[in-house]
């Protein structure tokens, strides 16, 4: 069935996995012009989300890792468990990474060679306090507006998130919650607005999330007694310096069986940085290079 949501249609079906091209234009018109964020139900199959949790737990048991956005929580810091670099640690990861409703939307918002800057599990245990409203790399230090160039704002795009649920969202569980349209202010939260303006986006497991960086957003407190855990993507125009190391990290086992698509998000036939005095002579750039 279809549903409908912020004035936008959401595909709703078991175990949906291919979307047609209307559907690519609408999440392209949610993300710029609509509430900044867009939902397809059930993107992945029961199977894959189980081999996922089934990893990401594995990774994540007794394992502390770097995490942003919760220093208000110190005491609780460990309730949150990421795992970083998660191409390495399964197939299933390199084949969620490139869905082609990422491949099809980003490529509208971000431009036709979008790299990938981050690929993660965040993993909330009971208890565990939320965090912070923020927006995500590299707009993510804009609480320091002088770390950025004068003027900046929100007429185009650095940043573009998927998030992959793989337990049902809900509101006592912590689902994530957004400001809807806030991608258009190009400023950092402020606190008080998203308190009168937050809603959370409640979704079952297997969905993929889109959003776009600049969009308010936060994980909630999780008051339930099971876990919730999510993947989440971050992708980048080309001329964006990734958050995570990629081209230092992933196997050499998986770049040599990258596909079109992973090589492009691994940024592997990028030409700069160069060293331009070691390149070839001759005219490099331009319509008639």
């Amino acid at each position: 069935m279809i549903l409908i949501m912020n004035g936008f249609l959401v595909n709703s079906g078991i175990l949906m996995k291919s979307f047609e091209e209307n559907d690519f234009k609408l999440a392209i018109e949610a993300l710029i012009e609509g509430p900044g964020y867009y939902i397809f139900e059930n993107a992945f199959t029961e199977e894959e989300v189980f081999e996922a949790k089934r990893i990401i737990k594995k990774f994540s048991e007794n394992a502390q890792s770097a995490t942003h956005f919760h220093g208000a929580h110190e005491d609780k810091i460990h309730l949150q468990r990421r795992v970083w670099n998660l191409l390495n640690k399964g197939q299933v990861f390199v084949d969620m990474v490139q869905h082609p409703a990422v491949m099809n939307v980003f490529s509208k918002v971000l431009g036709k060679k979008f790299i990938l800057g981050s690929f993660a599990a965040n993993r909330l245990l009971p208890n565990a306090p939320g965090q912070e409203p923020h927006v995500d790399y590299p707009y993510w230090d804009m609480h320091d507006i002088d770390e950025f160039p004068s003027g900046i704002n929100a007429g185009f795009h650095m940043n573009c998130q998927s998030l992959i649920s793989l337990h049902q969202f809900t509101a006592e569980n912590g689902a994530t919650a957004v400001v809807p349209y806030s991608q258009k202010k190009g400023v950092y939260p402020s606190e008080e607005i998203f308190e009168k303006e937050y809603i959370q986006i409640l979704t079952p497991p297997g969905s993929l999330i889109l959003f776009t960086g600049l969009i308010w957003h936060c994980s909630m407190p999780n008051q339930s007694k099971s876990d919730r855990t999510s993947i989440l993507g971050q992708y980048l125009p080309k001329f964006v310096k990734p958050m995570e190391d990629l081209s230092k990290s992933v196997n050499k086992e998986v770049i040599n069986n990258c596909s079109p698509e992973l090589r492009q998000l691994l940024g592997i036939d990028l030409k700069y940085p160069e060293v331009l005095e070691e390149s070839d002579a001759g005219n490099a750039e331009g319509k008639n290079a």
